[in-house]
């Protein structure tokens, strides 16, 4: 879609991502979409119905983005977030996921999840948003009156160090075929990756029996799918005969636009990108504090604004609204934890459950396997902790909880174990 001036681009851009981004919200709201949830009722209960529903929105936008990007309408190449960068920081992936694992169950939800409840009425999610919105922004934005942000000051100096760089793009495809044939081998490789999750899903009849985790999965899929789309094919005429992409526009403002007016802040918010929700926080953050500066309006900001509007409408349809808030001064502490720990994970993993679980993934980029893997593992974690804690009052400690927590997912031997299940 070429238009003839970036403002009516920027806005069918944004209007494309918010209409996906609201009914993303509804959906989510009416089954119960959950990526927390998909962990703790493995972990708890062993059943693996949300967990299917997460599975099968990554084989969809894998599926889709193998199949729309050889064809142009998908520019995963230069996505902000930049995923398939060759430079892969393997520890901030790994330690990233694992703070927003921990994060989210502390928080009772990811990124994603908080936008629902807040649609819901629930006042304790708009309290984590605010948090994760803080602590996100100086993550990557300096403190006033000095050049550092909380990224540089207690992670850059040594994580930059050990991240490692493969001296091309970090997908599965470029990593295994190299350079040339990369691109096909990502189709590839995404096509059968995606069919096979697809085949292994379809197979378990309980999963395809229940409307909701089919429709959870399915819609969550093929948002990330649109707002991939919706942003790799709106474009600008640049008056000479060639359509500029609306980053490339923004770099090239001075000789493209007529003038300075409506120029935005920066040019690697409008390149290519999808759904992820711990960066938008701070970007709307951001967008208000300025006293809601067009400049600094972004996809972003309209993804968040879209989930919780669509979340809105569906509790109120369904008549599902309830205000929610902190139960006792200990909820509030976890939920203060879980968001600080969310924002620095989100960052450092470059993306939550949906930005690298689902769009990372899509990829087929490295460090979206080894965020989503983290994030599993530090929920997993986090809530056999909570168990044995809670199961054991008296004599559960944190050491105890914790080895015997590892015990059950077979990472310490059984001679260790400290307390008893159930």
């Amino acid at each position: 879609m070429t238009f003839e001036s970036f403002g009516t681009a920027a806005a069918a851009m944004l209007a494309g991502v918010f209409f996906l981004a609201f009914i993303l919200g509804a959906v989510v709201q009416k089954t119960q979409f959950c990526t927390m949830g998909a962990v703790s009722d493995w972990v708890n209960m062993g059943d693996l119905g949300r967990m299917r529903a997460w599975l099968l929105a990554i084989a969809v936008a894998m599926l889709g983005v193998a199949l729309l990007e050889p064809l142009g309408l998908i520019q995963a190449d230069g996505a902000f977030p930049p995923y398939r960068a060759p430079s892969l920081a393997w520890v901030e992936h790994v330690l990233g996921g694992f703070l927003f694992g921990i994060g989210m169950t502390l928080a009772s939800g990811c990124g994603n999840k908080t936008l629902v409840r807040i649609g819901g009425g629930n006042l304790k999610s708009l309290v984590v948003l605010l948090v994760i919105a803080v602590v996100a922004y100086f993550m990557i934005n300096p403190f006033p009156g000095t050049a550092h942000t909380l990224y540089s000051l207690f992670f850059h100096p040594w994580t930059s160090p050990l991240a490692i760089d493969l001296g091309r793009s970090q997908d599965l495809g470029s990593l295994l075929a190299g350079s040339e044939y990369g691109p096909w081998a990502r189709t590839a490789i995404g096509l059968l990756l995606g069919v096979g999750l697809l085949v292994w899903l379809l197979r378990h009849r309980e999963f395809r029996r229940n409307r909701d985790h089919v429709l959870g999965g399915l819609v969550v899929g093929l948002a990330v799918v649109g707002a991939w789309a919706v942003t790799s094919v709106v474009t600008i005429d640049d008056g000479f005969g060639s359509q500029v992409p609306p980053a490339a526009y923004v770099q090239d403002w001075a000789f493209l636009a007529d003038g300075p007016e409506g120029r935005p802040a920066e040019a690697a918010p409008w390149s290519p990108q999808s759904f992820t929700f711990i960066n938008p926080m701070s970007q709307s953050l951001r967008y208000a504090a300025s006293g809601f500066d067009t400049a600094v309006l972004y996809v972003g900001v309209m993804a968040l604004a879209g989930v919780i509007l669509g979340a809105l409408f569906w509790a109120l349809v369904t008549r599902g609204f309830r205000l929610e808030w902190f139960a006792s001064g200990r909820d509030f502490a976890h939920h203060l934890l879980g968001a600080v720990l969310m924002a620095v994970g989100g960052v450092l993993g470059m993306g939550c459950t949906i930005g690298q679980g689902v769009t990372g993934i899509s990829t087929l980029a490295l460090g979206g396997f080894f965020t989503f893997a983290s994030i599993v593992f530090g929920a997993a974690l986090t809530m056999k902790i909570q168990y044995y804690r809670m199961l054991h009052e008296d004599e559960a400690s944190f050491p105890k909880a914790l080895v015997t927590a590892l015990v059950d997912m077979r990472l310490l031997p059984r001679r260790l174990r400290r307390l008893e299940a159930l």
